[in-house]
């Protein structure tokens, strides 16, 4: 089932790649007591995620936080040394959450999963956005398959 407005998120581990070496995070603290923008793209380094996507959200991290969002993450299904390096590469320390979901279990948990084999990727992330509060979904973006418009920066900056 598709996570929807309403919802908590759902109970998992991601890895947030930090300089210091994955670390583990349980979903339920990492979205305790904050308001969080969550996107996830298809995949690190890859044409409209790299080009658009996260750098939409590293330019907007001072307008997003400035409107209360406590903490922005990108989830991938990536492993978390592909995504501290696409991080860096982006300039997205102190800006944006990296965070790894390297097999699919939580973005299937969301129920914003697909398969991707067709291009040699496997199973990947939908590309969305959401605003969660506590925990609970208050937004949920997901684009149409192919488009780049209800999950960028400057859409969800417009919802808050």
């Amino acid at each position: 089932m598709t996570i929807k407005v309403g919802d908590q998120l759902p109970s998992g581990t991601l890895t947030l790649a930090t300089n210091d070496g994955p670390q583990k995070v349980a979903s339920a603290d990492y979205f305790k007591g904050k308001k969080v923008v969550l996107f996830s793209v298809p995949g690190a380094f890859t044409p409209t995620c790299d080009a658009k996507h996260l750098p939409g959200f590293v330019e907007q991290a001072a307008a997003l936080k400035a409107k209360g969002v406590d903490a922005i993450a990108c989830l991938s299904v990536n492993d978390a040394f592909v995504m501290k390096a696409w991080g860096k590469a982006q300039g997205a320390a102190g800006k944006v959450d990296m965070l790894a979901d390297g097999n699919a279990e939580y973005t299937k948990a969301l129920g914003l999963d697909f398969d991707a084999s067709g291009f040699g990727m496997g199973t990947r992330g939908q590309r969305f956005a959401l605003i969660a509060d506590d925990g609970k979904v208050t937004h949920l973006n997901v684009e149409a398959k192919g488009e780049f418009k209800v999950s960028a920066a400057e859409y969800v900056l417009g919802q808050l």
